[in-house]
């Protein structure tokens, strides 16, 4: 039963003017708007009084709402969106940004925001360019497809491709296929927005290709395969492979040419991405975008995030008519990339095809390539090196300190059920707690180091650190403890 309201505390509120005459929003009204004090005052009385209506009884001294609110308004100054320092061992992190750009990547977005670009213009013809053919040559060439378009991210570019070859058709799919991965993304939700009519086939465990054969009708557009992002099915399972696709596929078109009908095509979101095979994960390893197009896919579609190690994009390869159907599609323009991902992206497609600046190749110059197949007892010499630093800043009183084998995921949908061997450095308070370290390291450090915690330790992760990240590590911990 909620409690009665508090109308004592009611009517101690203070009116907003009283407030923006105290002494703390004053210090603030010479470099902030009057209307945003204003504003970071008025929340912060509703929310109060939204507490007190509500059963509670928070404070409500005048001053108390003045530093709160100063606080909130000051936030307005601070970038909100900013580097952070990953130490949690998930190396594609969705919520850390997913991969880390390599450095010639980074070159290319801060020269090609420097000032104007080539971004639709080609100097070759001395004419309007296309901002597809930045990027697309390289695709091809990497992945053997006849041609290829990125839009913004892998999720547009399923509805893309569902919204041109299925509209007002069957699509049909796999019920072990129909996921949902991050954000409440769920295939069959993307299926109805694009107005394909799906065809559900098999059971959760076990679909076999006669399933699909049924399946087929004159409406069928598609055959559809989806990655299980997140998540694998052991034991008594059975899928069926593109290649099986294919020839159903291709038995079918047969007969509708004679019919007159419209063939069926061979569609995988891939979702993960990879351009080469990691056989370090051995039978976990994921196909490569290569290998789904030459078992006849028509289309793959993939994130440029995720296993590629490169920037937010949803890159769409295979066969040229289909692809050139998509680049006419309005929605291509609606979900275009930027300059600065375009950039990126070329120069992560480059690294893959010839090394990156240093000669280094792709394993070596993609941090996400890197800290996924990196040897452990590579990480382990990082993870010592880490303790050292620390052990030399931090008070032994403080803490104890110790190298310890832990396992790193690789996060984003990829390997989900792959172990990577790691080390990390364990951090077990005296004073303080876990939590304490952690609140510390992320609310009051700048960048922000996210690690984790475990049976009241803190782990960093020395995979998903960076080598010059490790000196500011060890003196972000010795101030939490100073």
């Amino acid at each position: 039963m909620m409690n009665k309201p508090d109308t004592t505390l009611l009517r101690q509120l203070p009116q907003v003017e009283e407030v923006l005459k105290s002494a703390t929003i004053q210090q603030l009204a010479e470099t902030l708007p009057h209307d945003v004090l204003a504003d970071a005052v008025r929340h912060e009385i509703a929310r109060l009084r939204g507490e007190i209506l509500a059963g509670g009884k928070p404070m409500v001294a005048l001053e108390n709402i003045a530093r709160r609110a100063a606080m909130a308004a000051t936030g307005l100054t601070k970038p909100s969106l900013r580097r952070a320092i990953n130490a949690s061992g998930v190396i594609i992190h969705t919520n850390l940004g997913r991969s880390v750009m390599a450095p010639d990547a980074v070159a290319a977005v801060n020269d090609a925001i420097r000032g104007y670009s080539t971004l639709e213009y080609d100097t070759a013809k001395m004419a309007r360019g296309s901002r597809h053919a930045h990027c697309e040559s390289l695709i091809c060439a990497l992945t053997g497809a006849e041609a290829a378009i990125a839009v913004n991210n892998n999720a547009a570019a399923v509805m893309m491709v569902l919204r041109e070859f299925a509209t007002g058709h069957e699509a049909v799919v796999s019920r072990g296929e129909l996921v949902e991965i991050g954000g409440a993304f769920r295939i069959p939700d993307i299926m109805e927005m694009s107005d394909a009519r799906m065809v559900e086939v098999g059971t959760t465990n076990k679909t076999h290709p006669r399933d699909y054969e049924r399946a087929i009708t004159p409406e069928t557009a598609m055959l559809l395969k989806v990655h299980q992002s997140n998540y694998r099915m052991l034991g008594f399972t059975e899928n069926v492979s593109i290649r099986e696709l294919r020839r159903i596929a291709d038995a079918a078109n047969a007969k509708r040419a004679m019919a007159g009908l419209d063939p069926v095509m061979v569609y995988e979101d891939q979702g993960s991405g990879a351009f080469e095979r990691l056989e370090v994960f051995g039978e976990y390893a994921e196909p490569t975008i290569a290998e789904s197009l030459a078992a006849g896919a028509d289309l793959v579609s993939f994130s440029g995030d995720k296993l590629l190690g490169g920037p937010q994009a949803g890159i769409i390869v295979g066969r040229k008519e289909l692809i050139d159907r998509l680049k006419s599609n309005p929605m291509a323009r609606a979900l275009r990339l930027d300059k600065m991902t375009l950039a990126a992206l070329e120069a992560t497609m480059r690294i893959y095809l010839q090394g990156d600046r240093d000669g280094r190749p792709a394993r070596e110059a993609v941090p996400t390539l890197r800290m996924l197949t990196e040897d452990a007892e590579t990480v382990r010499a990082r993870a010592e090196k880490l303790l050292g630093m620390m052990q030399a800043l931090l008070d032994p009183a403080a803490a104890t300190l110790s190298v310890v084998p832990e396992i790193s995921r690789a996060g984003g949908g990829a390997l989900p059920m792959c172990d990577i061997h790691s080390f990390a450095v364990k951090l077990e308070p005296t004073q303080g707690t876990a939590l304490d370290c952690c609140r510390y390291l992320e609310q009051q450090c700048e960048p922000p180091i996210i690690a984790r915690i475990h049976e009241e330790a803190v782990l960093f992760d020395a995979r998903t650190l960076l080598d010059d990240e490790l000196e500011l590590v060890a003196a972000k911990v010795a101030a939490c403890f100073a």
